[in-house]
């Protein structure tokens, strides 16, 4: 990680909501799901936090070799967004802890505010994250 990453380091981000973000849409195969309000599913919502930080380190990332991963998320769903409306997003680093990230995210639809909290984000070297992620497959028998 660069120095230049400090906490107090604000980014903004925007963010489309897509048909496949909706709640009958994401989780088809569960019958109950599909006759749910075609909204932004929280869970969706949530890995879009995720995304906007890293987007926000990313530049700042020996990328690709030095990634990030998610590691808590936090957040209150607080309005119903439909496809198709334009999310923003805005986010500050409150505290760096060795390879620890913590953010406090905001974001806004069209008209009302979705959703707070926070988000931490942990450092990973991709050599020694896939090694790691290969052996346990190896011990589970599975294929990756």
């Amino acid at each position: 990680m660069q120095a230049a990453l400090q906490p107090g380091f604000a980014f903004e981000w925007t963010y489309q909501v897509p048909r496949k973000a909706l709640v009958p849409e994401l989780y088809d195969d569960i019958a109950p799901c599909r006759e749910m309000p075609a909204v932004l599913a929280t869970g969706y919502m949530a890995g879009i936090m995720e995304c906007a930080c890293l987007q926000a380190i990313q530049p700042y990332l020996d990328w690709p070799q030095e990634q990030s991963l998610g590691t808590l998320i936090s957040f209150s769903h607080l309005a119903a967004t439909p496809a198709g409306d334009t999310l923003r997003i805005q986010g500050r680093l409150v505290e760096i802890d060795g390879r620890r990230l913590k953010f406090e995210v905001e974001a806004w639809d069209g008209l009302d505010k979705i959703t707070e909290g926070v988000h931490e984000r942990m450092l990973v070297d991709n050599t020694r994250f896939h090694t790691k992620l290969r052996e346990k497959a190896d011990k589970l028998g599975l294929a990756i």
